[in-house]
Formats: structure tokens, sequence, C-alpha cells
């Protein structure tokens, strides 16, 4: 006789006297927290967020948010920067009864070291993080291309275990050294709202992003002027004035983190 239909027997048997069935999966146990938050719970308290889609993230004074796009104009990233300092986030799928925080710190101590890096635990402002040293691409500096030799950087590591999603923060830069310069960018990761959905999807599947729609129709207009550009005997039409967009797109995303 097949397990299932067996298991449904026993279970039956046991409801008819009066005994609740053993749970298939072991109850997740929920904290309270101050973020980030899940779109369920997230604070009426009136902070301007960016919606990309899966992710809200706030509008702080003194960070700027660059979404990263690919040439398919999909986006691929968001970068919180301030200062010399970055805060990159990411969130994906996480199974409906535990967390993946602990594995993903194994993986990602793992990579780094590996890439001639080092990662070390340690507790955090929101629980167990990993801090040390990556390889990271250097800063441009205005006007000129991002340099294509890799540094040793600061980096610490932040996650945390939602319903059914996990998100993830890297912080470069000076505030990844001391916690004096990271007060900005942690206030932003705890502001970061997550927007799961519903749709199943494999455990680790980065949540979709997508472009605010100002956003999105500048780009497509700058693609379309490009396209327009390249056709022979064709001039470019006069660029319109336009009104900057809550995010600055760039076509090239930023240095990767070692992969979980």
């Amino acid at each position: 006789m097949p397990f299932g239909r067996r298991r449904n027997r026993i279970d039956r048997s046991l409801r008819e006297r009066g005994v609740p069935p053993e749970p298939q999966h072991r109850p997740r146990e929920v904290a309270e927290t101050a973020g980030p938050w899940d779109e369920a719970d997230a604070p009426d308290d009136g902070l301007a967020r960016v919606d990309l889609g899966s992710l809200r993230l706030p509008a702080i004074p003194g960070t700027e948010l660059r979404v990263d796009v690919n040439p398919q104009q999909k986006v691929v990233g968001a970068t919180l920067r301030q200062g010399e300092s970055l805060l990159q986030v990411s969130a994906f799928a996480a199974p409906r009864a535990a967390g993946i925080w602990d594995d993903v710190r194994a993986d990602l101590a793992r990579s780094a070291s590996g890439q001639g890096g080092s990662l070390r635990e340690v507790d955090g402002p929101f629980g167990p993080e990993l801090t040390g040293t990556v390889l990271a691409t250097p800063l441009p500096q205005p006007g000129q291309n991002a340099p294509a030799q890799k540094v040793r950087r600061p980096a610490r590591f932040l996650g945390v275990d939602g319903p059914r999603w996990f998100l993830r923060g890297m912080i470069t830069g000076p505030a990844a050294a001391g916690p004096e310069a990271a007060g900005p960018l942690e206030e932003a990761f705890r502001q970061i709202v997550v927007v799961r959905g519903s749709e199943p999807m494999p455990v680790r599947e980065q949540l979709p992003l997508t472009l605010p729609p100002q956003a999105a129709a500048q780009i497509a207009a700058q693609a379309a002027a490009r396209q327009q550009a390249a056709r022979p005997g064709l001039r470019p039409p006069a660029a319109a004035p336009r009104t900057p967009p809550p995010a600055t797109p760039r076509a090239t995303p930023p240095p990767a983190p070692p992969t979980a």
C-alpha cells in the first residue's frame, strides 16, 4: 500500500478518536520585528518607498538608489549608496516552514574564502551576520570607467528570514569597516518591505524586480532613440526635458557578491 494512503488512514483513525494528527512540518517560530518588513506587516509610517515589485526600498535623505538593468532592460539588482558605501539588496524565495540564512551564511563564507576574501560570523543588529573582506571592483571616480582589477574591500552580509522569503544585504566600503558609519545603511535595510507574492517559486530563486513606471518609460525612450540614431540617414530627435526618476538605472550591474 502506498505510504501516502496509509498515512491518510492513520490520520483519519486518530481524528475519529479525538487525537489531533501529527504536523507534517515543524511549526516555524515567528518573532516580533522592527524591520525589515513583510508586505502584510508593513508599517503605516509615511516613509516614501520606491516600488521595485518584490522590494520597496526607502527613500532616506543622504542615500542614492540605483536600479541595475541588463541590456534587455530587465532589472537585475538594486543598490543604495551613501557616500563611498554601498548596500546591495536581493530577496529570494524560501520554504514555508524554515529559513535559509543559516545555510546561506555557510555558503557565502566558503565562497568568499575561495575567491581570496575572508568572512567570519558575528552578532549584529539583525541577528547573525558575516563580516570581513571580499574581492570587489572599486567605485569609479566621476568621469572615469570602473577599473577592471578587483581589490579586497571590507564587507558585511546581513540576512533576514521572512514568511516564504529571505532578504540579503551586502554592505561594502567604510560602512562595513565600523559601526559608526553604518547607521544610515542599516536603517535603510531595516525599512525595506518585501512583497513575496503567492506564486510558487524554487527555494533561493531571486524574487523578480521591476522598474518604477517613470524610470521604465525613460529607459524605453532612450532605447528607441538609440535605435533611430543607428538607422542610416536618420537623425535622433532632440531630447525633451525630463523629470529625474526616483531611481537611477544603470546598464551594468554592480559587482556580484559571493554566490550563495
